[in-house]
């Protein structure tokens, strides 16, 4: 045979197996990345409803503070029962019960009349909020073989970039049309749509019907992945109790990862509005397009997140070395936050830019630190994991919540807020070296655990 013929029969094989092998997964991929946009932008609103909100309840910087650790105290007990009701339900009717739940709270927002309701209301969507990150993961350990988790949870995970988009470009404009209580109304309402898509598309691979057997086999192609499919009756493990779980190293570097870096983006989300508003007088609208480049920046960094690890497996190089690689590159990308406020004196845009970068790379780490979870451990644990570095995130997102409130009450009675921003952004600058490093010395190598 000629060598042009040799190269078509073997560019016509490849062909044949991808069409066989199908693209299934990724519309499961896209469900949840659309779920993770809904969460986000119904978390996103009360950030951008802020300076309305103020005026109306008279609040303090302290005051919205203890609104939003009640949102993280709720999000950080309901990713520790989330993960545990994921596992005990399953992912499809685990991720629609939270979704249904989340978007209940949201709504919920739009009767409030007191500052004290505003706490009711944000521990409710704190907790029913917690269900989608160990549903997504749980989703995607179910759904990718390994080599691909992370380009997968990098897409989903940009979700919560393209939720914070929305919430700029969406909710100030309806608040200055039809007022606060319909900016809630409106955006939890969306949740309730993309639930009849979950039920029509979602199953587990050995139930769905849809899947090519080429494609459930690609599924199960790792050569180290010994477990059997979630759906089948050898799948159905017992629970595995969190005190064993913490027993291993590898757990106690995820969780510690989690709570050094998830504050981070907790203080961008809810504080960058009125980080533009106190250095540059930005109100309503004006706040919409620099929030949304931030976010935008993040939605590249979240795939690139993912994009990396993948291309470097391909290259041979060890999974783990790939993973450590890739979130060493983006801690370094994290830390020029530090001159965002002082460089964005000139221009704004250059601290909007330098805060993008830095959130882009909290995104590409956030893809990662996910993935670590469905490296190290078996897919009956991906969920309660999973919910117990949720749990620490939220935990270390309370304590920044408390540092920032009674940062920015001090040094405005001052009359030099710049100040309690500027030690807020050196944390943030600094929070990824170090949780990399904790995770280096808990799991040099991410080994993986057997449960059995």
């Amino acid at each position: 045979m000629s060598e042009s013929k040799q190269t078509n029969t073997v560019m016509g094989t490849a062909a044949g197996l991808n069409e066989k092998i199908g693209k299934y997964r990724w519309t499961i991929c896209a469900l949840i990345f659309f779920a993770t946009t809904i969460n986000y932008l119904d978390r996103a609103v009360i950030s951008l409803l802020k300076p309305d909100l103020e005026i109306t309840f008279n609040w303090t910087e302290s005051d919205y503070a203890d609104i939003v650790i009640a949102f993280q105290l709720s999000y950080a007990v309901g990713m520790l029962l989330a993960g545990r009701l994921v596992d005990k339900l399953g992912t499809k009717i685990g991720y629609a019960l939270s979704l249904i739940l989340w978007s209940i709270a949201s709504i919920g927002h739009a009767i409030v009349r007191s500052t004290f309701g505003f706490v009711v209301a944000r521990s409710f969507l704190g907790l029913s909020e917690a269900g989608n990150f160990p549903a997504a993961i749980k989703a995607t350990a179910e759904w990718f073989p390994k080599k691909e988790r992370a380009f997968a949870t990098g897409i989903f995970n940009s979700g919560t970039n393209i939720g914070a988009i929305l919430a700029p470009l969406t909710v100030p404009f309806i608040a200055a049309k039809w007022g606060w209580q319909e900016a809630f109304i409106i955006t939890g309402a969306i949740g309730f749509i993309w639930l009849i898509f979950w039920f029509i598309y979602y199953e587990v691979p050995a139930k769905q019907k849809r899947l090519s057997k080429a494609e459930y086999d690609y599924i199960h192609s790792d050569l180290d992945e010994k477990e059997p499919d979630a759906g089948t009756p050898a799948g159905k493990a017992e629970r595995v109790p969190w005190l064993k779980l913490l027993q291993y190293r590898q757990a106690w570097a995820f969780v510690l990862g989690k709570f050094m870096t998830d504050p981070i983006w907790w203080f961008y989300l809810f504080w960058l509005p009125a980080f533009l508003q106190a250095e540059y007088g930005l109100t309503g609208t004006q706040i919409a397009f620099p929030v949304a480049l931030v976010y935008t920046m993040s939605s590249v960094g979240s795939i690139f997140g993912g994009w990396l690890p993948l291309y470097l497996i391909k290259k041979n190089m060890p999974v783990f070395k790939a993973r450590k690689l890739s979130m060493f590159l983006y801690a370094l990308f994290v830390l020029p936050v530090f001159f965002a406020q002082l460089l964005g004196r000139t221009d704004m845009y250059l601290a909007v830019i330098i805060i993008g970068i830095a959130a882009s790379a909290h995104q590409a780490w956030s893809a990662n630190i996910f993935t670590t979870v469905s490296d190290m451990f078996p897919k009956k644990a991906v969920a309660s994991v999973t919910g117990m570095g949720g749990m620490a995130g939220a935990l270390g997102g309370m304590l920044i919540a408390f540092l920032a409130g009674k940062l920015f009450d001090h040094y405005k009675a001052l009359n030099h807020l710049e100040t309690g921003y500027y030690i807020m952004f050196t944390i943030c600058a600094l929070a990824y070296l170090v949780a990399w490093l904790i995770m280096h010395v808990l799991a040099p190598k991410m080994k993986r655990i057997n449960l059995d």
